[in-house]
């Protein structure tokens, strides 16, 4: 046989080979990708304490659990307890921070007996513009200490679509890591709403009735 037909006949054998392992190639990718694309959007990560023996229902937060812009008895926490039929304490100071938060955590829940803490933090820290790796890692501090006590943790989560810096995605990722139930924006349809805003940044009654509603449905489940 002469040598060029040998020579053309290998080179056709390893262009088929090297077609083969580019489509083995191109369908593990697929795999792959179909993996990854139906974990982040159908698997759920696995929620912490929705079993809690604790005994008391805690809002933790910032003005937003204070209910800045509310009339008397109209803050969120009031609202809820009036849905659940059960006391809820409100322990919101205004203007905290996370860092200002933590400070606070063992005397306004982790003392407390919590069961089920309701957290509105961070937006402090967005406006202030304290870096979002501190504030989350703050923010971590303060869930997985109320984990330690056996409690389940709920977030109202902020996710501006401008100037939000990354914070929509941060509380998604620590809820996934830490097992704490998401509401990814609590300020969905409120936000820029006069029909729910006292000013440009806290709810008016009607708003902080949403709230309360969207944390209830959160946690009802759990009750």
């Amino acid at each position: 046989m002469r040598l060029d037909i040998v020579w053309t006949h290998t080179i056709q054998r390893f262009k088929e080979g090297l077609n083969i392992l580019k489509k083995i190639a191109v369908c593990f990718l697929l795999v792959f990708a179909g993996l990854l694309l139906y974990q982040y959007f159908f698997s759920k990560p696995k929620v912490k304490h929705t079993d809690t023996t604790g005994e008391n229902i805690i809002c933790f937060g910032d003005s937003l659990t204070f209910g800045t812009g509310a009339s008397p008895g109209k803050d969120y926490p009031s609202q809820l307890s009036s849905m659940i039929s059960r006391p809820v304490l409100n322990k919101g100071v205004p203007g905290d921070t996370t860092a200002r938060a933590m400070a606070r955590l063992d005397q306004d829940v982790l003392s407390l007996s919590p069961r089920i803490v309701l957290i509105t933090l961070g937006g402090n820290d967005l406006k202030n513009g304290v870096p979002k790796d501190t504030a989350f890692r703050n923010l971590r501090r303060i869930v997985e200490s109320i984990q330690a006590k056996g409690a389940l943790v709920i977030i109202g989560g902020i996710d501006l679509p401008m100037g939000g810096r990354g914070f929509g995605e941060g509380y998604k990722r620590l809820c996934d890591e830490t097992g704490a139930i998401l509401i990814p924006n609590i300020f969905d349809g409120i936000m820029g709403n006069p029909q729910f805003m006292s000013d440009s940044i806290h709810p008016n009654d009607a708003g902080y009735t949403r709230f309360a509603q969207e944390f209830l449905k959160a946690f009802k489940p759990c009750l």
